[in-house]
């Protein structure tokens, strides 16, 4: 007994006081923190330790913690959440956003965006989200969460408008079995004047227990009346997404002759109906956004319809179209919101988009950078900005996963799977 006891004396002797005296893996100094769950909007200190925020305060001890990032001048806030993604990619022709080229895996585009985590926006159906799930869901670091189609196969074109393979039953059963991941139903794409696919929709929504219903409201000639969606169709909480798109087959929310906000849709706001940018190729147009900004009408989720096309049109990426809004006249706090706690409580996944102690810590430093910015839509017309947002650090499940100037001390190094050189270690998905 004294033997062992000798021993571990010699051994604490051995520890560095310093070693001895870390209590964080992380700590983030002197950063503006927003966090607007939790009504938070100053300078503030952060910690993290065994993946979860520790401490939000003034003054943390750097020299407690293994890792220091100095954020001065910077905005901590949370990992960003995209509601509207296409992350199905794969191989198979003709597939396009199901396991085809259109989709994109996330990793590669997240991080360097503050986002941690991303809503594919129903590019699988009942039938084909196994296969999304083993491919890219269970591979991603990025958190990948999902609306599920209402059409079985997914997003594969013409499929789209098969009225016989929108299967409430199928669809809200998938979406049960894989609860922790599906969080909502998706209709998208179809072109015809019939509710039928807006309805199963729902229907399959309200079958799963009431999830959220996401509804790219396709189009027809004559346009079904938005109206009466907001008002007769969804329930509130819905998400009605490419919220500022103007097209010839389907109702926008400015009327294009007064340059203003609909009455209803303020009405269908109350109600509940959330209101999503889904930016995409031509889903996003200065026409419908300016006149609803300068109302102060501005969406409840910002989210960008990322897929290899609008990557590189006028959308680019989450932080560009942060930068438009806050263009637009959005106030910072607001559009940190509607890439955190909103998204969220859209999801009904309130457990992310915050920097509440205990909660994961998923963590996004953002500068906001002085220039001469040029952003358009896809129609040309173009809005001068001065200030734009850029990434310089992500924290995801609690470890650095994207520096991109080295403000983390020391310099984040990422742990290599060995078993495959090309890759990084997995964190947990969920």
């Amino acid at each position: 007994m004294q033997k062992t006891y000798f021993l571990l004396l010699v051994l604490l002797s051995l520890v560095s006081p310093a070693v001895m005296a870390q209590s964080y893996d992380i700590v983030i100094k002197n950063g503006h923190v927003i966090d607007p769950k939790n009504d938070i909007d100053a300078v503030m200190d952060i910690a993290i330790i065994n993946n979860k925020i520790a401490l939000v305060s003034k003054n943390i001890d750097a020299k407690q913690a293994a890792d220091v990032i100095e954020a001065k001048g910077m905005y901590v806030v949370p990992g960003l959440i995209d509601i509207h993604t296409h992350n199905f990619g794969g191989t198979q022709p003709d597939h396009q956003y199901e396991n085809g080229n259109l989709g994109l895996a996330p990793d590669g585009f997240t991080f360097r965006n503050g986002v941690t985590t991303v809503v594919d926006a129903g590019s699988s159906g009942w039938r084909t989200f196994p296969t999304f799930k083993t491919q890219t869901i269970d591979n991603s670091r990025t958190r990948v969460l999902a609306f599920l189609n209402i059409v079985g196969e997914g997003m594969r074109g013409d499929y789209e408008q098969d009225l016989n393979d929108m299967d409430p039953r199928m669809t809200a059963l998938v979406a049960r079995r894989y609860k922790d991941i599906i969080v909502g139903i998706k209709l998208a794409h179809y072109e015809g004047h019939d509710w039928t696919p807006t309805d199963r929709a729902v229907e399959a929504g309200t079958a799963a227990k009431g999830i959220p219903v996401m509804i790219d409201f396709g189009g027809s000639t004559p346009p079904l009346p938005i109206e009466e969606l907001f008002l007769k169709h969804l329930r509130p909480g819905d998400i009605f997404t490419h919220c500022f798109g103007q097209f010839n087959d389907r109702e926008p929310i400015v009327d294009p002759a007064t340059k203003k906000v609909k009455p209803f849709v303020y009405e269908a706001r109350k109600r509940g109906i959330a209101f999503d940018v889904g930016y995409g190729n031509i889903s996003f147009a200065y026409s419908q956004a300016l006149p609803a900004a300068k109302e102060g009408f501005f969406p409840s989720s910002i989210s960008t319809d990322l897929h290899v096309g609008s990557m590189n049109d006028a959308m680019k990426d989450m932080l560009t179209c942060m930068t438009k809004f806050l263009a637009m006249g959005m106030p910072l706090h607001d559009v940190i919101q509607a890439c955190t706690s909103n998204p969220a409580k859209e999801i009904k996944r309130e457990e992310l988009g915050n920097l509440s102690v205990g909660s994961g810590a998923d963590v996004a430093i953002l500068s906001i950078v002085d220039g001469k910015f040029g952003l358009f839509d896809y129609t040309g017309y173009k809005v001068e900005a001065s200030k734009k947002f850029v990434c310089e650090l992500t924290i995801r499940a609690g470890k650095i996963v994207y520096d991109l100037n080295g403000i983390a001390s020391p310099i984040y190094q990422p742990k290599i799977n060995t078993k495959n050189p090309q890759t990084v270690l997995i964190t947990e998905n969920h």
